[in-house]
């Protein structure tokens, strides 16, 4: 097992580890991809709506007229990909603009994605 104390650098600061290229942040992309890849897994199935932001703070009787199941599994599938998208941030190879430009777009196409799913009348019972 590599330590980032360990390994090789490039004249970017970047940490090389066996022949795959980390930008220096890598373990902050890293960590908050895993951590979402956690969430996402809680979501997928059917339960942590105490995560999902608008849903925990409303009023029980609000809550009763929604598919939380269905809600959580569709919250959980959106959060995955951002999670993947946070992870291969990290990577130096990935740091080029169009990378950024897709990642961009995928992510505001999944955000605007689980607002229109989340205030649209699709898990309402």
């Amino acid at each position: 097992m590599h330590l980032l104390a360990d390994c090789d650098t490039s004249p970017y600061g970047a940490c090389i580890l066996g022949g795959t290229v980390m930008a220096p942040y890598f373990w902050i992309y890293a960590a908050i991809g895993s951590l979402l890849i956690v969430v996402s897994l809680i979501l997928l199935t059917g339960r942590g709506s105490f995560l999902l932001a608008g849903y925990n703070t409303m009023p029980k009787s609000k809550k009763e007229q929604y598919d939380t199941p269905a809600l959580c599994k569709f919250a959980g599938k959106i959060f995955m990909p951002i999670a993947i998208l946070a992870i291969l941030s990290g990577f130096e190879a990935l740091q080029v603009l169009w990378f950024w430009i897709v990642g961009g777009v995928i992510f505001v196409g999944l955000l605007a994605f689980y607002v229109v799913g989340f205030y649209g009348s699709r898990f309402k019972k």
